[in-house]
């Protein structure tokens, strides 16, 4: 029993360690403003599918409502109204 708390202790010490080098400072602090991660399944497959820098941002009308729905919280992705696509 002392084995498994301790293995559980050292991967959750490995995840959070290797998770530390991936955010800004600015993205901490907003991550830490929320209860989770992503407000909602919408919110976290929006996320998904859009890549991290927004360069080639796929945005749906059914997005944009949710987003507002939900109050969805991380960095803006933005397009030109002819970008979104309908559901």
């Amino acid at each position: 029993m002392k084995i498994k708390r301790a293995m559980a202790a050292i991967l959750m010490g490995s995840v959070a360690a290797m998770a530390g080098g991936c955010a800004s400072s600015e993205e901490w602090a907003e991550w830490r403003s929320h209860t989770s991660h992503f407000a909602s399944d919408t919110h976290a497959s929006f996320s998904m599918r859009n890549n991290r820098d927004g360069s080639n941002p796929r945005v749906s009308r059914a997005d944009l409502d949710a987003a507002r729905e939900q109050n969805w919280w991380g960095k803006n992705i933005t397009v030109n109204p002819d970008q979104i696509f309908q559901n």
